[in-house]
């Protein structure tokens, strides 16, 4: 980057252009509460932040990234600019499963510290917003300071997007644009929502894994099944809603809170319903091909 900055020091003046790009938000969950436990220690909670920050920013500018921004425990970081990245989609959704990986292994290590040390410790979570969209990016700010940083709708519905990985619980949320340039990755559909600011609904999903994990027989046969659900919830099928989400259920783990969301929703077990839930499921799913 700092190569490309002096080949061309135009780009170090105020002022900005128009490109698509992808956009990544993410946050530890329950920051507010990991601060007061270090309250006495800041230092400790200094260094807590170094250990998770350092290794997701390795992660993001080995795929291209930029980093645009740490805001306490939050990233922000974006692809396609400064430096021209054609697959910028691919990459952010490659950072997002890296980034999720690799803090089940900051947690290991955490929680065997915290062990020999004889002390509690609760594992980090981390929530993820991605999209992709059209930006005004370039150095903004005033006559004293600039930045070199990104504006426009698309990055302030990255930011909605993470807020609304707590909705459904899930580590990682997409906007529809992402996956619309990324189609390759294993993403299953959320939901439409309308988020704050905007007067449409946008339709977000979740990234479950690459390319290997999208063409899997297991895969494939939970999109089948979590598709059928969906269509049957909105056509306002209850019984079809609730016949479908029973036989989702067990399938991937990840995505267990977003079905109790969905059976909140519909919020139909009457017992004269159940058996007939129970022999759709059988029917469609022998009970050696379920997980779980």
């Amino acid at each position: 980057m700092v190569n490309y900055l002096a080949k061309h020091p135009d780009n170090l003046k105020l002022g900005g252009e128009t490109r698509c790009m992808s956009l990544l938000f993410c946050d530890l969950r329950g920051f507010t509460a990991i601060s007061e436990r270090y309250k006495s220690d800041p230092q400790a909670l200094t260094q807590l932040l170094h250990r998770f920050l350092t290794p997701m920013t390795d992660l993001i500018m080995s795929r291209r990234g930029t980093i645009d921004k740490y805001m306490g425990d939050c990233i922000m970081a974006f692809w396609n600019a400064p430096l021209v990245d054609a697959n910028h989609a691919d990459h952010v959704c490659g950072s997002a499963l890296a980034m999720i990986a690799e803090l089940e292994r900051i947690n290991a290590v955490l929680t065997a510290e915290a062990a020999a040390g004889h002390h509690e410790f609760e594992p980090l979570k981390l929530g993820v917003g991605l999209n992709t969209g059209e930006c005004i990016v370039g150095n903004m700010g005033s006559d004293q300071r600039f930045d070199y940083s990104v504006l426009g709708d698309a990055v302030n519905l990255a930011a909605r997007l993470e807020t609304h990985s707590k909705t459904y619980n899930v580590a990682i949320v997409i906007g529809e644009a992402t996956h619309v340039m990324a189609p390759s990755w294993a993403a299953i559909e959320l939901d439409w929502i309308t988020v704050y600011g905007k007067q449409e609904a946008v339709q977000i999903y979740t990234l479950l894994g690459d390319s290997t994990f999208a063409q899997s027989a297991e895969f494939q046969a939970l999109h089948q099944e979590h598709e059928a659900m969906l269509g049957c919830y909105r056509a306002q099928d209850w019984l079809g809603a609730a016949a479908a989400l029973a036989c989702c259920r067990g399938r991937e783990v990840r995505l267990e809170p977003v079905y109790d969301v969905y059976e909140e929703r519909i919020a139909i077990t009457p017992r004269t319903h159940r058996a007939r839930i129970g022999t759709v499921c059988s029917s469609r799913h022998p009970s050696s091909g379920l997980r779980g």
